[in-house]
C-alpha cells in the first residue's frame, strides 16, 4: 500500500518534470525522431567503435549517463563495423569481444582497455589473441574469453548488433559514431546541448525522451 501511495504521489512530480523539459528539448533541435515504434523495454543504444577517437574521448560521459539512468532502463553498448581503420573481419571480431566483456561483468574496464590499447599505447589488433591478452592483463580469465568467443549466445548477440546496425544504416540515421539513440525511436544532437553545462544537459535529455512515449 506504501509503494502504491508513493507512485501515486510521484505522478505529477513526473508529469511536471517532464512537461518543463518539452519547454527545453525540441525535436529538430537537440534531438530527432528515426522511427515510428519504441523499443519494447526503455533503453539507450550507444553506437560506437574502439577504433573512434570521438567515441573514445566519449567514454567518461557514457560511463556517467549509464550510472545516472532510471532502474527501468537499460545501457546497450552496438560495436559497429564499418570504420576503415581495420578490416570488417577485424571489427566484427571485436564486436564478439564487446559482447564477451558483458557477459564477463566488467564491460566498462575491459572495452576501456581496448581503447587504450588502439589510441593511448597505439596498438595494432590483428588477431583474436591479441585481444585475449587485453582482457587477460585487465583481470578477464582467458578460459572464460575463449569459450564465449566460441559460443552460441555471444554469436547470436553479435549477429543482433550487425542487424541494428544495417538497420540504422539503411535508414540514414547511422553516418558517423558515437551516435546514441532513445527507445529506439529518438537520436541526440550533442551539438545543441548546453556546451557549459554539456554532460548533466546530456542526461536531462536522455530522461525525458526515455519518457516521452509513457
Amino acid at each position: 500500500m506504501n509503494k502504491l501511495l508513493k507512485s501515486l504521489l510521484l505522478m505529477p512530480l513526473l508529469a511536471l518534470s517532464v512537461n518543463a523539459a518539452a519547454a527545453q528539448y525540441t525535436e529538430g533541435e537537440q534531438y530527432t525522431k528515426v522511427n515510428e515504434t519504441v523499443t519494447k523495454k526503455k533503453e539507450v543504444r550507444e553506437y560506437f567503435s574502439v577504433y573512434c577517437g570521438h567515441c573514445f574521448k566519449f567514454e567518461p560521459i557514457m560511463h556517467s549517463l549509464k550510472k545516472s539512468l532510471p532502474e527501468d532502463a537499460s545501457f546497450e553498448r552496438n560495436h559497429v563495423d564499418f570504420l576503415r581503420a581495420a578490416s570488417p573481419k577485424i571489427q566484427q571480431m571485436i564486436t564478439k569481444a564487446t559482447v564477451v566483456a558483458e557477459q564477463l561483468g566488467d564491460s566498462d574496464k575491459l572495452i576501456g582497455a581496448v581503447f587504450n590499447y588502439i589510441h593511448v599505447q597505439r596498438a595494432v589488433i590483428t588477431t583474436e589473441k591479441d585481444l585475449r591478452n587485453i582482457f587477460v592483463l585487465n583481470g578477464a580469465d582467458g578460459d572464460k574469453f575463449d569459450k564465449l568467443m566460441k559460443s552460441f549466445s555471444v554469436n547470436s548477440q553479435a549477429k543482433t548488433m550487425k542487424k541494428y546496425q544495417e538497420n540504422m544504416t539503411a535508414k540514414r540515421v547511422l553516418t558517423g559514431v558515437p551516435t546514441i539513440i532513445v527507445n529506439g525511436k529518438y537520436k541526440i544532437d550533442p551539438a545543441k546541448l548546453d556546451r557549459n553545462n554539456f554532460e548533466q544537459d546530456y542526461q536531462n535529455l536522455v530522461k525525458y525522451l526515455l519518457e516521452l512515449d509513457s
